[in-house]
């Protein structure tokens, strides 16, 4: 019994300290959010004379209206093009390095993920230069098409690391099914695999979507016009342009952080799905179904049944 009670109060105090440990970290990671958008609805001199956590005299949409009508419109247009294209061909890049890396064997397969993996110690700034002096060279330069590439190719090694190991974990079982019922590689890739990725896929858009969407240092180096910047340079003109005017840069801090928030709220089932995707081995009780090109096959822990 004194082993039991004892056993009972560590397990009490563990879930105390897990929970204040998780409040912490939301006040610290929440309390900012709501500085900004407190602060974006304030009048410009408004934080100077009240609290900066005191709720605002009244909701002014002022501020939001003369960002959305002083050309940040054009840069998140930018943003979301660059992002768009670059995401896409992305994740199919990937997709295809990790499939033979992860299903197949052959002998130069650890080379490669090793060579691949490798390219994740590169430092992004010591590439600045050749890449600039590449975009000129191109005819590129000072164009948002000049991005796509030096966000790829940054964001493959880790796409490939992650995919890779995701990909492994399906059962192998699936694709002798589909073999034996004449699916080829290419149809099987494009069928069953993909489908059975999308929560490392989608763990992959929102990880690489949040870094290519907040970038500086590539955008910076390789536009100059306003017409073709992105958003993070629009952070840093706003700033210069309302450096006294504090509402305002919350204001268009509010607005380019809002399409990653909801990104996140869109994705987050198949986030946490990706990220826990090989934790654990076995899943008694986890349904999975596949297709076959003749017929679909239902499983259940260890027992495989016809649909």
């Amino acid at each position: 019994m004194d082993v039991y009670k004892k056993s009972r109060i560590k397990s009490i105090i563990c879930w105390i300290i897990a929970f204040a440990l998780a409040i912490f970290y939301l006040l610290v990671s929440f309390l900012p959010f709501i500085f900004m958008v407190l602060n974006s609805f304030k009048e410009k001199f408004e934080m100077l004379t009240k609290g900066v956590f005191e709720l605002p005299e009244s909701f002014n949409f002022a501020n939001y209206q003369e960002v959305l009508t002083g050309g940040f419109g054009r840069y998140f247009l930018n943003s979301v093009i660059v992002l768009a294209v670059s995401l896409i061909l992305l994740l199919f890049i990937a997709s295809c390095a990790s499939y033979p890396l992860a299903r197949f064997q052959f002998k130069l397969a650890g080379p490669i993920y090793a060579g691949i993996v490798a390219c994740m110690s590169i430092p992004v700034h010591i590439t600045l230069i050749p890449v600039f002096k590449m975009s000129q060279a191109t005819g590129l330069y000072d164009s948002i098409w000049a991005l796509i590439g030096p966000y790829i190719a940054f964001a493959v090694p880790i796409s490939v690391f992650i995919l890779t190991s995701f990909m492994k974990e399906i059962p192998r079982e699936i694709e002798e099914s589909a073999e034996i019922d004449g699916c080829g590689k290419i149809k099987m890739f494009f069928s069953m695999i993909l489908p059975l990725s999308k929560p490392g896929l989608a763990t992959l858009a929102i990880y690489n979507g949040v870094n290519m969407w907040n970038e500086f240092s590539f955008a910076y180096t390789l536009t100059q016009s306003s017409e073709n910047r992105t958003l993070p340079l629009a952070i840093w003109e706003f700033q210069g342009q309302y450096s006294m005017n504090t509402p305002m840069i919350m204001a268009v801090l509010t607005l380019t952080l809002l399409p990653m928030i909801v990104m996140f709220i869109i994705f987050q089932d198949k986030l946490v799905k990706g990220m826990t995707a090989g934790a654990v081995r076995a899943e008694p009780e986890r349904k999975r179904a596949f297709y076959t090109p003749f017929f679909a096959i239902q499983a259940k822990g260890n027992q495989w049944t016809q649909v």
